[in-house]
């Protein structure tokens, strides 16, 4: 039965991947996690009955919490976080309600380590341009909103990434898995891989293709998407700054995709009508 704290899956599959998307946190215990070991976009993993530890953490801030089928270990732990200021509501249905609609799950066993405070850790190539900007937009939003990105000196992206436990992407190495195939770009790789093939995402894929690429015929939006991304890396210095400034860049291009791409802007006019 619906309740005044809990949102329906509809409701939530239109928040996530937005910057309005609450922390979802995935509250299954161990072993109905192991049955399906696949989490919602964007969702962090919590274990339900250290709920008054990790939720000081996010006081302040709105938080969805999922079970597996949305009673009384999602209840509970939404109760919890609500004592510490979290504004925090449950999963109509828990996670099986989600698998149910068919929506994507990102699986688990394709993400890399996580570090002591539960966040995957991601290294590339410093000055970012496109690639390297889109996918951690991508990962931020849909996979890990905690993400950590180690940028670094191109000869150095393996082994940092072997020894801080993270996944090197965007290297010309044979042995990255996280980098161009053939014709793909590193941010369509991540989308096909982490069961994110959504139309809005294939279709800003396509766009991020081809202003990494230097393919601009791809899509009319490639040209603007690349012109963007060199302007920002060109006004930042930093690449953490630059990434904070991308990722606005890429939740419109994102809304655009999913939800714009038949709006055209009309020039109004004030011409006044002519008399009879």
């Amino acid at each position: 039965m619906p309740t005044p704290t809990a949102i329906p899956v509809d409701k939530l599959a239109r928040l996530v991947g937005t910057s309005a998307c609450p922390l979802v946190i995935d509250v299954r215990p161990d072993d109905a996690f192991r049955d399906d070991p696949r989490l919602i976009p964007g969702s962090l993993r919590r274990s339900f009955d250290q709920a008054a530890v990790w939720g000081a953490a996010i006081t302040g801030r709105s938080a969805v919490v999922a079970c597996g089928h949305g009673r009384d270990i999602s209840h509970g732990v939404a109760a919890y976080l609500r004592q510490e200021g979290v504004e925090a509501e449950t999963l109509e249905g828990g996670v099986a309600a989600w698998v149910e609609t068919g929506l994507p799950m990102v699986p688990e066993a394709k993400l890399p380590p996580r570090d002591a405070r539960g966040r995957t850790v991601w290294v590339t190539r410093a000055r970012p341009k496109v690639d390297r900007i889109a996918c951690p937009w991508l990962i931020r939003r849909f996979v890990d909103p905690e993400a950590v990105f180690l940028f670094v000196p191109p000869p150095e992206v393996t082994s940092v990434a072997d020894r801080f436990g993270g996944a090197p992407f965007d290297i010309d190495d044979p042995g990255v898995f996280w980098s161009h195939r053939g014709e793909l770009c590193t941010f369509d790789v991540m989308v096909e891989e982490l069961s994110l093939a959504t139309p809005p995402l294939l279709h800003l894929a396509t766009l991020v293709r081809g202003a990494d690429t230097a393919q601009p015929d791809l899509a009319p939006e490639a040209a603007g998407l690349l012109a963007a991304s060199l302007g920002l890396s060109r006004i930042y210095a930093d690449d953490l700054e630059q990434l904070d400034a991308g990722m606005l860049l890429y939740d419109a291009f994102y809304r655009w995709c999913r939800d714009a791409t038949e709006e055209t802007h009309n020039w109004p006019t004030n011409k006044p009508k002519e008399r009879a």
